[in-house]
């Protein structure tokens, strides 16, 4: 099959679009033949090499795809050929405490396909069969394959660890990642209104088409004052921040008192100044949140087949062209998901 990849870590002329053995089903596996995937930041981060982290090389890439049932394994009995398939990448034990109570984003030996194994970025991609789910009938290949990592993240993100409430306030940091996009198609879901930053007028455009009801581009405007002034010195209930040391500080003070941080990312830096008397002061939530369990997985699914969530495709690209569409997503011009079709 061919397949994106890389034989060693670096830039982006580390890609390969190259010939590789066909992967076969295994016990309790399902390979699937891809007819999209998507990318994600995290594409990036292991294409430079994650401290730590020894990969097999090569390595295909990616954590998100959609395709057709092509072959199953021994003890893999859920699905048919030919079923349209979605992913989920969460590779979990099953056996820790933490997968013992369902939560398996916790799980002490966590894996992601993608980081830890071979990827989605290929014709074809083999997963156990628990983190497959069948495609709803009403969504494409292209918007199945956009899904599942940014929803199933920011919905732990939001619902389970900040405990969105109806009506609630949030402000989303850097409008226009997978992330950022999916949390304010889920806010607005929740009846609330979002506050969204970019350094983009474009993408503030965007995210007011989608439902954004403040935007700021933070290169010309205090975002913590208009934030404040717009909310009558209360601030937000929620702050998405996945930037990391470059907004962390304005995270604080954006927060109301009594008010959430929920972070899942840290792209700009992993060690930011913060102001603790704030925090206590506040008496704010500090949240850490990744990826999700394999019940909040189900439960953005079942919003997906009911048409209430649905991911921002931003643009296409054929698999072949894929070290073009990492540059356009190194680049940050994207607007939602770049997918890759098969």
């Amino acid at each position: 099959m061919k397949a994106l990849l890389i034989h060693q870590h670096g830039g982006l002329e580390q890609i390969r679009f190259e010939e590789i053995d066909d992967p076969q089903a295994g016990s309790g596996q399902v390979r699937v033949r891809t007819q999209a995937t998507s990318l994600n930041h995290l594409d990036l981060h292991i294409l430079g090499g994650l401290p730590g982290r020894a990969l097999a090389m090569p390595h295909i890439l990616g954590s998100d795809g959609a395709g057709l049932v092509d072959e199953t394994g021994g003890g893999a009995d859920r699905f048919s050929i030919g079923d349209r398939v979605m992913l989920n990448a969460v590779l979990s034990c099953g056996k820790c405490e933490f997968c013992l109570e369902s939560q398996h984003s916790l799980c002490v030996k966590l894996r992601l396909v993608g980081e830890n194994s071979s990827g989605t970025h290929g014709e074809y991609f083999v997963v156990p069969e628990a983190n497959l789910r069948k495609i709803p009938e009403s969504i494409s290949f292209e918007e199945a394959a956009a899904f599942s990592l940014v929803f199933q993240t920011a919905w732990r993100m939001l619902k389970t660890r900040a405990r969105i409430r109806s009506g609630d306030d949030v402000f989303i940091h850097g409008i226009g990642s997978g992330v950022s996009t999916a949390a304010l198609k889920i806010v607005k879901l929740y009846g609330g209104r979002v506050f969204a930053s970019s350094s983009s007028d474009e993408k503030l455009k965007l995210a007011r088409q989608a439902g954004a009801d403040f935007c700021y581009n933070y290169t010309n405007s205090d975002v913590v004052k208009e934030v404040l002034g717009t909310t009558g010195k209360r601030g937000v209930d929620i702050v998405v921040d996945t930037v990391g040391a470059a907004t962390w500080v304005q995270s604080i003070q954006l927060a109301r008192k009594g008010g959430k941080i929920v972070t899942c990312g840290a792209t700009s830096g992993p060690n930011p100044p913060t102001d603790i008397r704030s925090i206590f002061w506040k008496q704010l939530e500090i949240l850490g949140s990744t990826m999700s369990s394999q019940q909040e997985y189900q439960e953005v699914v079942d919003l997906l087949a009911a048409e209430k969530l649905k991911p921002v495709v931003d643009k296409t690209f054929p698999l072949s062209e894929g070290k073009e569409a990492l540059q356009y997503l190194q680049e940050q011009k994207q607007f939602g998901k770049v997918v890759l079709v098969v």
